[in-house]
């Protein structure tokens, strides 16, 4: 398995993980059950720690994309620019996480805002996955991309053909 298989067999968890816990949480948040809300909770830390190798094996995967003839450079940047920013929400998310998951168990009085700033904070952070998801996407898969980076990248490609 190389760092670019690597990357495709963990990099969706860090996505599909807090769609789980936001489930999970709104759940909790119905149900008014903190044993829910703590579960909610406990997958958005497994979210933000699913994130570290999905994150870390990305620079890897990009070496053995570089390699290849028919991958752009440009889709690559954005998705790394996009993953950094992802994986940074992520983490943060995982501390709001943890937080709540403390005042819960200890019955702080803002336990509960805690709750719905991690609902706000978790769509938030599924918005960026959904970028990132995305635009990893477009690398391999053009069928995927929007029509003016189609465009971009087959001028690029033939270019380089001419240049050959």
């Amino acid at each position: 398995m190389n760092a670019a298989h690597f990357h495709l067999v963990v990099n969706h968890l860090p996505i599909i993980v807090p769609i789980i816990g936001l489930l999970v949480m709104l759940g909790g948040l119905i149900l008014k059950s903190e044993v829910i809300k703590r579960t909610a909770y406990a997958i958005f830390i497994l979210g933000a720690i699913a994130t570290v190798p999905a994150f870390v094996s990305g620079e890897g995967a990009e070496e053995v994309l570089e390699k290849m003839q028919d991958v752009s450079h440009k889709l690559i940047h954005e998705h790394e620019e996009k993953a950094e920013t992802f994986a940074l929400l992520s983490y943060v998310l995982g501390l709001i996480a943890i937080v709540g998951l403390w005042s819960n168990w200890k019955k702080k009085g803002f336990a509960s805002v805690i709750s719905y700033i991690t609902v706000v904070f978790s769509l938030v952070v599924l918005f960026f996955a959904k970028q990132t998801g995305t635009s990893g996407g477009e690398i391999r898969h053009p069928e995927i991309r929007t029509e003016q980076s189609n465009n971009q990248i087959e001028k690029k490609i033939e270019k380089e053909v001419d240049d050959d």
